[in-house]
């Protein structure tokens, strides 16, 4: 990744601009991960390639800031993006139909969800399935209180369906959910999580771990659900490597507790492979709190370069 966000999520677009939101899903096995990179299919570089297509004939072409970069292999059903129109490019969406031209003006932005898609991704493995004007303070980067991921894992006791393979782990041996869960419990709270991250320059590893929980499916697929108010790199990946090396009975629950407290990266645990992970939503405060949460945000992350929730790696 880059390493930097296509603007610098400082507020809405300007007083005649429109700052639209974009709701998007995408099947990360198509994809070098979100951010947009030389000679590489990325989501961000695909979905900014068709923007510029639809707004070609009206100035630079809008820019995405994101909520949470996903690297390589990482799916998504819940992701948001955010980008900048100028007055002449929304003008373009909302004027009236030439077969209409004393109509009202068009306030649907359906057209521009199909032609975004149809140009991105024809094969549909990437899907903006959204679009909507955002409200007053809306940063898609800075504002949201939380990010929602889940990890899937089917163990010796779990069927293997072939359908879900490209976004299931297929573990070879029986896992302990139970002891699994014990060792999530001991990582949730307020911490440094340098143990669980890539280190970046410059990045802070400290993070508020909200949610992380281990549950059989009824298809007998173990699914862990993790939440936080941002992930650093690798952080998600790494907790699952953790928690699932318990679950075979290579240590105890409480051994988690006492890596993280080290603070240091560790070969005791793997880390999980990508294609198993999928971030599933972004929670974002009342419209009326949006820009004060992006503000202390920003304050608090200003140089955190995986756009405050990049998980992967």
């Amino acid at each position: 990744m880059d390493g930097t966000d296509a603007t610098d999520g400082s507020g809405a677009a300007g007083t005649d601009g429109v700052r639209l939101r974009l709701d998007v899903a995408y099947d990360g096995a198509a994809f070098s991960g979100w951010a947009r990179q030389p000679g590489l299919r990325t989501v961000q570089g695909a979905l900014e390639s068709a923007l510029a297509t639809v707004f070609t004939r009206w100035g630079a072409p809008p820019l995405l800031t994101v909520a949470g970069r996903t690297d390589a292999g990482v799916h998504a059903t819940g992701q948001v993006a955010h980008l900048d129109l100028t007055a002449e490019q929304w003008g373009a969406l909302t004027r009236p139909r030439r077969s209409s031209p004393d109509g009202p003006p068009r306030t649907s932005l359906d057209g521009l969800v199909r032609r975004i898609n149809g140009i991105a991704a024809p094969t549909g493995d990437v899907v903006v399935r959204r679009a909507s004007v955002a409200p007053d303070g809306f940063d898609a980067r800075f504002s949201p209180l939380w990010r929602r991921y889940e990890y899937r894992v089917a163990d010796a006791d779990a069927p293997r369906d072939p359908r879900r393979r490209g976004h299931t782990l297929w573990h070879p041996t029986r896992l302990d959910p139970a002891a699994m869960e014990r060792g999530a419990l001991r990582l949730l709270g307020l911490h440094d999580f340098a143990t669980f991250c890539k280190p970046r320059e410059g990045a802070t590893t400290i993070r508020t771990l909200q949610e992380f929980r281990w549950d059989r499916e009824p298809d007998g697929v173990l699914v862990a659900r993790l939440q936080a108010d941002a992930f650093c790199h690798s952080m998600v990946r790494a907790m699952v490597g953790a928690t699932i090396a318990v679950g075979e009975g290579r240590f105890g629950p409480d051994r988690l507790e006492e890596l993280r407290v080290a603070e240091q990266r560790t070969s005791a645990f793997a880390v999980a492979p990508a294609l198993g992970l999928t971030l599933t939503e972004v929670g974002y405060p009342a419209d009326d709190e949006l820009a004060v949460r992006a503000t202390q945000t920003r304050a608090r992350r200003s140089d955190d370069e995986p756009g405050a929730g990049t998980v992967g790696g």
